[in-house]
Order: structure tokens, then C-alpha cells, then sequence
């Protein structure tokens, strides 16, 4: 009997003995496992932050006219790429043109005008010489009919002349009196004239009169409001959100589509208020997109920190100085600039999400820019050399005008011409 149970228990302590070894194997490697995931995250905890409440952001241009109109083209569609220049909407140029041609002779005739100032002041001059010849001349009659008065008086006197020849000579003199103060009315108002005329004139060329300058900026403001009636695209990108129609009538300022330049988005990464402890300016960044995964990898750096949390610029901002206060914890984003290389190669989209890992182990770098930007965020040399064009059609009217020289005759009613629709605009 006692042989049966050892027989019997024999292999049930063997199997328990198996199983503690078992568990103690699993207990050291499941420790090990633990302390060597702590070390880790205490070693890669401490060199970066990471976040995957991230999104792509960039620049939206807003297509907008600076005048109102009717759209009569469309050259440009949502997902469609456009070159900075590129005409994308075209406003009926009919009200502008005319406007243009009404500037335009408005201008020819103020040149003429003015020149004709200049013109009479030369008149005016040799009229005022004249009437000083006139005064000269009845001044000298006026002193020949007193020495003959003089001397009728002393004959008188003798008898030598008859009173009838007496008053002939006396009335003669009153005549060419008459005529000498005739004559030096007319000079002074001669001069007058010649001065009212030169007030309008002096300090000035027939080009920089006032009224010439007046004319010439009215002919500029038509001439570029014409050419506001093609709307180019500011920038290269992708056109998005186009909400105009063909026939639509159209206020300045209404947009009508975006376009957006893809290489240059960026990405705002929106970290908790405590791991911004370490994050610098600079600090390098590396970034994975969810519409590509993990086999494409993004470089970047830290352009800078917001200035503030989310919720402090939201719409309506919270109000926590209430009697039932929830602590929440706050993000700040973090703006992380893109290389433009690995842009080109895998394009971005705004709006995109992103997963973005900062190495903080540099804190050399400051929180906040110290600094002011030395260059331009944005810009477009698109509307350059418009006041160029309307000089130049300023200075052709200014000259067709100049009735001082033998120049042809210049076409006024010449405007820009209209811009023509494309296939593709024609077939909206």
C-alpha cells in the first residue's frame, strides 16, 4: 500500500516542480522585459517628444476682384495647377473700355487746352508790347499838341492867330489826351490779362500742369481698372473651393476660388503644455504621413512655438474662473517646417494628418523668436509694371497732342485689348 502512493506521487510533485520552474522563467523574462522597456522610455523619453495631433497647414490664396463685374470666362478648375500670371476668371472689359476712352479724350482735350494757356501768354505778350508802342506814341502826340497849345497862346496874345485857330488846337489837345488815356487803360488791362494768364501757367511745363496731371491720373486709374478685369492667379499651386460661375454677377472682394502652392505647406504639431519644457527653436523633427505610412519619412525643424494655447484663440474662449472648474490640459502648436525636397518627391495636402517626433536633446535654441522676420512670408510679382503700362499710354496721348509739333495723330479710342476665353473656359 505504502509503495502504490509514493508510486502515484512521485510524478505529480515532478510535475509541479516543472511548473514552478515554468513560472519562474516566465516571471524573469516578463521582469527583464519591464525593466528594459522602463530604461527605454526613461532613455527616449528624455531625448524626444512625439505627437500625433498634427496636421499639414499652408497657404490658401484667395482669388478675389478688385472691381465689380460679370464673369463671362472660368480658365482654371479645382485640382487644376496654374502659374503665377496665369489668367483664372475674366470679367466683362465693356464698362472699363469705356470708362478708358472717356479718359483718354478727356485727356487729349486738357492738353490742348493747357498748351493753348501757354500759346496766349505769347499772344498776350506781344498784345501787352502793342498798347505800350500805343502809349509811347500818344505821349509823344500829347506833347507835341501842348508845345502847340504853348506857342497858339503866346500868338493869341499878339494876334498873330485867331481864337477859332486857338480852340482847334486846344481841342486837339484834349483829343490826343483823350487818346493817351485810352491807350493806358488798355495796357493796364493788357498786363492784367497777361498776369491772370501767367497764374495759370507759371511753375509749370504743358506735362506737369495741374489739369495734365489730373487727366493723366484719371487715364491711369481706367487704364488699370480694364486691366483688373482678368483676374491671374497670385502664385503657382492648385486651384480648390472655385464657387464661380460663368454669367455671375460679382462684388469686389467676393471670392471666387483659392489656390493653394503645396510647396510650401508646413506642419502644426500641437503638443500637451508639459512636454513644451524642452522644446526649442530649430530643434530637428521627423515626421510620417498617414496617407503614406511609415515607408516615407519627412525631415524637418522647429520654426517656432505659438503663442498661445488653442483654446485661448478659439471662438469663444473657456471662461475658468467658475465655481465648477475641470482642469484640462492645453496645447500649444508647434509649427515645423517641411524640406522642400522630400515635398517634391511626396506631396502634401493641408489638412493632412502627421505623426511628429522632436529630438529635444539640444535646448540651445530660444522659445520664442527674439527677432523679426528679415524677408517677406509671402509675395507675387503678378500685378508689377501695371502704373508702367499707363505711363507709357499716358505719355502716347501727351504727345499725339502736342500741337507744338508736327507729330501724327494719335488713335485715343486705342485701349487694351480683350483678353480671349480659352477652350476650356468656352466650354463651361
Amino acid at each position: 500500500m505504502t509503495t502504490h502512493n509514493e508510486s502515484t506521487d512521485s510524478p505529480a510533485a515532478a510535475n509541479r516542480a516543472k511548473r514552478r520552474h515554468w513560472l519562474t522563467g516566465v516571471a524573469a523574462i516578463v521582469t527583464f522585459g519591464a525593466v528594459a522597456y522602463g530604461g527605454y522610455f526613461a532613455v527616449a523619453g528624455s531625448r524626444y517628444e512625439s505627437t500625433d495631433n498634427a496636421y499639414v497647414q499652408g497657404n490658401i490664396v484667395q482669388i478675389t476682384p478688385q472691381l465689380s463685374g460679370t464673369v463671362i470666362a472660368i480658365d482654371a478648375d479645382d485640382t487644376d495647377f496654374v502659374k503665377a500670371g496665369q489668367d483664372l476668371v475674366l470679367l466683362d472689359p465693356v464698362d472699363a473700355q469705356v470708362a478708358l476712352e472717356q479718359a483718354e479724350a478727356q485727356l487729349a482735350q486738357t492738353v490742348r487746352e493747357v498748351r493753348t494757356l501757354y500759346a496766349n501768354n505769347g499772344t498776350l505778350a506781344a498784345q501787352v508790347k502793342l498798347h505800350e508802342a500805343d502809349v509811347d506814341k500818344a505821349r509823344s502826340d500829347v506833347a507835341k499838341a501842348e508845345d502847340d497849345a504853348q506857342r497858339r497862346t503866346a500868338l493869341l496874345r499878339d494876334g498873330a492867330v485867331s481864337k477859332e485857330e486857338f480852340n482847334h488846337t486846344n481841342a486837339q489837345l484834349a483829343s490826343v489826351r483823350s487818346s493817351l488815356a485810352a491807350a493806358q487803360a488798355a495796357l493796364v488791362a493788357a498786363r492784367q490779362q497777361l498776369a491772370s494768364n501767367q497764374v495759370l501757367t507759371d511753375g509749370t511745363t504743358a506735362d506737369t500742369h495741374p489739369s495734365v496731371l489730373r487727366a493723366a491720373a484719371r487715364v491711369r486709374e481706367a487704364f488699370i481698372a480694364l486691366h483688373r478685369t482678368a483676374l491671374p492667379a497670385p502664385v503657382d499651386g492648385y486651384v480648390a473651393k472655385r464657387g464661380v460661375q460663368v454669367g455671375q454677377r460679382v462684388a469686389a472682394g467676393t471670392p471666387l476660388m483659392a489656390v493653394v502652392p503645396l510647396n510650401g505647406v508646413w506642419v502644426d504639431a500641437n503638443f500637451k503644455e508639459g512636454q513644451l519644457k524642452k522644446l526649442r527653436i530649430g530643434q530637428t523633427a521627423n515626421l510620417q504621413a498617414d496617407v503614406y505610412g511609415k515607408k516615407v519619412e519627412y525631415h524637418g525643424k522647429v520654426a517656432g512655438l505659438g503663442a498661445g494655447t488653442g483654446s485661448a484663440f478659439s471662438l469663444l474662449p473657456a471662461q475658468n474662473a467658475t465655481g465648477n472648474w475641470i482642469k484640462i490640459v492645453q496645447r500649444v502648436a508647434v509649427r515645423i517646417e517641411l524640406q522642400p525636397e522630400e515635398l517634391a518627391a511626396h506631396p502634401l495636402r493641408v489638412g493632412l494628418s502627421m505623426d511628429v517626433t522632436v529630438d529635444v536633446r539640444n535646448t540651445a535654441g530660444k522659445t520664442l523668436a527674439d527677432a523679426p522676420r528679415d524677408h517677406a512670408v509671402a509675395s507675387t510679382t503678378v500685378f508689377d509694371g501695371q502704373l508702367h503700362s499707363a505711363d507709357d499710354r499716358v505719355r502716347d496721348i501727351v504727345a499725339g497732342n502736342d500741337t507744338s509739333h508736327a507729330s501724327a495723330p494719335v488713335d485715343v479710342r486705342r485701349v487694351a485689348a480683350v483678353p480671349k476665353s480659352t477652350p476650356a473656359a468656352s466650354a463651361l
